[in-house]
């Protein structure tokens, strides 16, 4: 999403507030020039930052405070208030910093602190010579970046199936696919900053082996690569349609910027497209579609749509949202065959169409795991510090499988933002750090103008309390389990969202 320039709000920083004018713990946003400043007091210590997320320009202030960081109210991302990192995927550049002056009760900015360089890494004995990560997705870009941010210095080779550079995946169903965003907001980075950081980045080059014993990843084009650490960050494939006339050309899936683009294409000369599928990819298909003026139906077997992860309240919610803006819904019904110009249903009707989005669901890409002989668990099976079964490889994204603290459970997750923050710890244990990865899992949903947040992982529940009014837009769902809250989906209650995945990260399954 893209936030329209708006007039700068809130005092001239330059010209100094009253320190009683912020209260402790508490946050304003001002302006120094024509930059917007977010006011952070904690006790006696004020920290002056940008008061924009650096991923989506999510609003600052209107998120919550967590120790000496703040997380930003859409996407949860986080940063530390004394030197701007980017701690919290999705963001993952740093917001800046200014220099606070406090005398005489006044607090009074005008200047920005210099990010200082990055300091080149104290070489160990263990530090690998060689690091190959094998996905160009969320992981494995997460995983790069991160491990240049630490200042690791050696060799990164990133291989990808994929033949675009990193990009931002959840756009390919959201803002990219509506038209309401350019083309450069997708990629993740720009083409140089691979060559700036030494990533030697080969697209379209998938892995088709890994040796485990000898270290060494072969590629489909001949090369053998070895590495000392190695991260399997292969990401997930869509489910494929087996019914007739499921291989035409106006038939697409949607995993890949080439898939998006082709759609994209598509339609130009669409009139009515059929979305196989009433999962969060072929709903947020559905809502793009339908900002682009096309009449959009779609098929599901489902009673009503997302009620499997969302509940009956909240599916009916989704399906109302979608009808208000001309979706016609045909649930409890299959598609059997596609023609050219019309698919018809198992029940015997028939929807004219010139283009089919086919959303039922993904899975893992798992075979050179399996083909390494790496121990599988309906996925990877990961350690708390996402190493497999073979020591010095790691595993993050859509293919780990790993023990999450919070709910006690093996888990595994499709979404964007746990993928990155993986990535991102997969790195640091690559240099030796050993650190746990207990993130709370997050995603979130678009819908056209209503974003749905998620918390947590419930895969089953027994009861679901909501606060507020869900057909209002105005809601907080709690899924239980046992009478211990296991996940939280919101509309528009973004800082109690935030407030539950803070408390979900200090419990543990007892």
């Amino acid at each position: 999403m893209v936030q329209e320039e708006k007039k700068l709000t809130g005092p001239d920083l330059t010209q100094g507030i009253a320190l009683d004018e912020l209260a402790d713990v508490g946050m304003i946003v001002g302006h120094v020039g024509d930059e917007e400043v977010l006011l952070v007091r904690q006790g006696n210590e004020v920290f002056a930052v940008g008061a924009q997320c650096t991923h989506y320009q999510g609003p600052l202030a209107e998120g919550l405070l967590v120790g000496d960081t703040v997380r930003c109210p859409w996407h949860h991302a986080g940063f530390d208030l004394r030197t701007g990192e980017a701690l919290r995927a999705p963001a993952l550049s740093p917001i800046a910093c200014w220099k606070v002056e406090q005398r005489d009760g006044k607090i009074t900015v005008r200047e920005k602190r210099e990010r200082p360089a990055s300091k080149p890494r104290t070489k160990t004995a263990s530090e690998p010579e060689k690091i190959v990560i094998i996905g160009g997705g969320a992981s494995g870009f997460a995983a790069a970046e991160m491990l240049r941010r630490q200042g690791y210095q050696n060799s990164i080779i990133l291989l990808s199936s994929d033949d675009a550079l990193p990009y931002d995946r959840p756009n390919l169903s959201k803002d990219y696919l509506a038209g309401t965003i350019p083309f450069e907001y997708v990629p993740l980075k720009e083409q140089s900053f691979y060559a700036d950081n030494s990533i030697d980045t080969r697209i379209g080059q998938p892995a088709v082996q890994v040796d485990i014993r000898a270290r060494e990843v072969s590629v489909a084009s001949g090369d053998k690569i070895p590495y000392d650490r190695l991260l399997l960050a292969t990401g997930a494939e869509p489910v494929r349609l087996t019914i007739p006339g499921a291989d035409q050309p106006h038939v697409h899936a949607l995993r890949s910027l080439a898939d998006c683009q082709a759609i994209i294409e598509r339609t130009k000369v669409a009139r009515r497209v059929v979305v196989i599928g009433a999962s969060f990819i072929g709903l947020e298909v559905a809502a793009a579609l339908r900002t682009r003026k096309l009449e959009v139906h779609v098929v599901a077997p489902d009673k009503r749509p997302m009620e499997h992860i969302l509940g009956p309240e909240m599916g009916d919610f989704v399906r109302s949202l979608h009808e208000e803006h001309g979706v016609v819904f045909h649930f409890e019904d299959k598609v059997a065959t596609i023609h050219e110009n019309a698919v018809r249903l198992e029940k015997g009707g028939t929807i004219e169409a010139d283009l089919v989005v086919v959303g039922i669901g993904v899975r893992p890409r798992l075979e050179l795991a399996e083909n390494s002989g790496l121990k599988l668990d309906r996925g990877v099976a990961v350690s708390p510090t996402l190493e497999t079964s073979a020591p010095g490889v790691y595993a993050a994204g859509d293919i780990a499988r790993w023990p999450d603290p919070h709910s006690g459970d093996n888990i595994r997750v499709e979404h964007w933002v746990v993928a990155q923050r993986q990535g991102q710890v997969a790195a640091l244990n690559m240099l030796g750090h050993d650190i746990p990865f207990t993130a709370v899992p997050f995603f979130w949903s678009q819908h056209y103008d209503v974003p749905i947040n998620y918390v947590g992982h419930a895969e089953v529940w027994d009861e679901i309390v909501t606060d507020g009014n869900v057909m209002s837009k105005d809601c907080i769902l709690r899924f239980k389990r046992n009478g211990r809250v296991r996940a939280v989906a919101s509309i528009f209650r973004d800082v109690e969202s935030l407030e539950a995945e803070a408390l979900m990260e200090h419990s543990t399954a007892a």
